[in-house]
């Protein structure tokens, strides 16, 4: 007998440099310097997503938008230490929150606008050295490693400024 795969993740970029990804029953991890885009729509149904947005070559100054549509889901974003959170943009129904325990008071650094929906659902935002750590602590992060050392070079999951150019 087989057994039918349920799960369904995806992700794309359109002409805009908007990614979007999609999470229905599954983990999606994008850590490192996957991409230069400014503007994600996270799509996620009970499953969770890791968007690493440490990268110093997210172009500009300018903010970044992270367009939300959850239902039973978690997002958890990897941000620098400086980073400002608006979730003003969010729409909840049911439980839920922005968690975001290091906030510093006078962040002034690179803006990050959360909006859409969320029902049932929450953000989790991991700066600086909890950043790091949430990303060693996966399997991505050892595959990079092992990948690094036969290339003579540093992980870029670490910190994604390491990234080849």
């Amino acid at each position: 007998m087989n057994a039918i795969d349920t799960t369904k993740a995806t992700v794309s970029t359109t002409a805009a440099d908007i990614v979007k990804i999609h999470a229905d029953h599954v983990t999606e991890k994008h850590l490192g310097d996957w991409t230069h885009a400014k503007s994600f729509e996270v799509k996620a149904r009970y499953g969770s997503v890791v968007i690493d947005l440490r990268s110093p070559w997210i172009e500009g100054e300018q903010e970044i938008v992270v367009n939300a549509d959850l239902d039973h889901a978690m997002v958890k974003l990897l941000v620098p230490e400086d980073a400002v959170i608006d979730a003003s943009g969010l729409d909840w129904t049911g439980r839920g929150k922005v968690k975001d325990m290091s906030r510093p008071q006078d962040a002034a650094g690179r803006v990050i606008r959360l909006v859409g929906s969320s029902t049932k659902s929450e953000f989790r935002i991991h700066r600086g050295g909890i950043a790091v750590l949430s990303a060693l602590f996966s399997r991505e992060f050892f595959e990079d490693a092992k990948q690094a050392r036969k290339e003579g070079r540093t992980p870029t999951l670490l910190d994604p400024a390491n990234a080849p150019r």
